[in-house]
């Protein structure tokens, strides 16, 4: 997972569980978001067996699909969406930590606490309205355009959860940077 590049300050991805009555939560969401890096891991292993099939189809025995590019789409959708919160949760989503060397140790922390704070609003924002189209795909019936046409339920529902359990991860996070912790 390291190369040896890691900077000085840069989050080490270690689970640290807070001290107080969060605790339970944060361990109920941690065994939440191992089983849903799974279901993620499953996803994208379906979504290349999918794709595969489709290649071996179409030119070597000439037999079109036409449910391949949207299977293995949801699954992708939902293998990047349900596996966000682990990612989160082990500080492994992209961040530019160059800065963190170079700030005292006070304003790192101030830093940390307001990105993580901007990103629970963005994502909160997000999660709402994949909830709201979800809502709307289901009350209309919305399908693909295809010929296929499964629901579109099915990616904006993973899309949500994803997004809901993100939030989950992120509030927890925020609360952490102001109360006691302690490690496992």
């Amino acid at each position: 997972m390291s190369t040896g590049a890691d900077l000085p300050g840069a989050p080490d991805g270690k689970l640290a569980l807070q001290a107080g009555k969060l605790r339970l939560l944060e361990i109920a969401l941690n065994a939440v978001n191992r089983a849903m890096s799974f279901i993620g891991m499953v996803a994208l292993l379906v979504a290349g067996l999918v794709l595969t099939y489709s290649v071996f189809s179409r030119y070597l025995f000439r037999a079109a699909t036409d449910w391949q590019d949207e299977i293995a789409v949801f699954c992708i959708v939902g293998a990047v969406f349900l596996a966000g919160a682990w990612v989160q949760a082990q500080r492994g989503h992209i961040g530019i930590e160059a800065i963190a060397s170079i700030l005292p140790k006070r304003a790192n922390r101030v830093r940390i606490v307001v990105v993580d704070l901007m990103t629970l609003a963005f994502c909160a924002f997000f999660a709402w309205k994949s909830w709201t189209l979800f809502h709307e795909a289901w009350i209309d019936k919305m399908t693909t355009s295809s010929t296929f046409a499964p629901p579109l339920t099915i990616p904006y529902g993973l899309m949500a959860i994803g997004m809901s359990l993100l939030v989950a991860q992120l509030l927890l996070q925020s609360i952490g940077h102001f109360v006691a912790r302690r490690s496992p």
